[in-house]
């Protein structure tokens, strides 16, 4: 079968995540915690036989995805190209905001996000339709070159999203019920036909870790 095997993983914690601020395609590192997380991805697929890791050029993917190609524990270095095509929605004039600050000041904003309308764009950003339609792009250009191997893309949490509803087939408006998590492991199989699901939100590398530490 022509198949080509994708780890998606959402980068680690920022203290924007922890503020509920909008980040959108403004370039915010990672966290002390974010840091912790990406050094355990490392950890966690150092055994892991992948051929090149792809990351959104922002700061906080890209640091989370040199933890995991350049891991001290694996035998030699992965390739790792940034690829601004796995960058974040753009968010517009919200971007920098508060979740709070988005309902008490762009109410009608808030509402169409809330109600995950495909066409409505902040000003300045872009919509649900034009993310979808280019991390489908994205996918497709990507995958179709790495027939038979194992990649890693590190990207954001509104990619993991678009990449859950291809896999799964669920409309762009389906309320959301899977996790988006820092730091998660996601597993995905690309064919030319499509996406498949294979596993998703794996953290346990995450809390192997909290518990190894607080027996120390």
């Amino acid at each position: 079968m022509q198949a080509t095997r994708i780890l998606a993983i959402r980068h680690g914690e920022t203290s924007w995540n922890v503020d509920t601020r909008i980040q959108g395609q403004l370039d915010i590192e990672l966290n002390d915690t974010g840091l912790w997380q990406a050094q355990q991805l490392g950890l966690a697929l150092r055994d892991e036989d992948i051929q090149v890791v792809y990351s959104s050029d922002l700061k906080r993917a890209y640091q989370t995805a040199q933890a995991i190609a350049q891991a001290p524990t694996r035998a030699q270095p992965v390739p790792l190209t940034p690829t601004p095509a796995l960058r974040e929605r753009h968010f517009g004039h919200l971007q920098g905001q508060t979740w709070a600050a988005i309902e008490t000041n762009w109410p009608e904003d808030a509402k169409l996000w809330r109600t995950r309308d495909p066409h409505w764009s902040p000003q300045g950003g872009e919509s649900l339709w034009v993310l979808r339609e280019r991390i489908a792009a994205c996918v497709s250009a990507l995958a179709s070159q790495h027939i038979g191997e194992h990649i890693v893309w590190v990207a954001h949490g509104g990619v993991m999203d678009v990449l859950y509803r291809l896999a799964t087939q669920q409309d762009i408006q389906a309320p959301r019920t899977w996790h988006l998590g820092n730091a998660a492991i996601n597993r995905l199989l690309w064919t030319p036909q499509g996406l498949s699901l294979v596993g998703w939100g794996d953290v346990s590398h995450l809390a192997r870790a909290s518990k190894d530490e607080s027996s120390v």
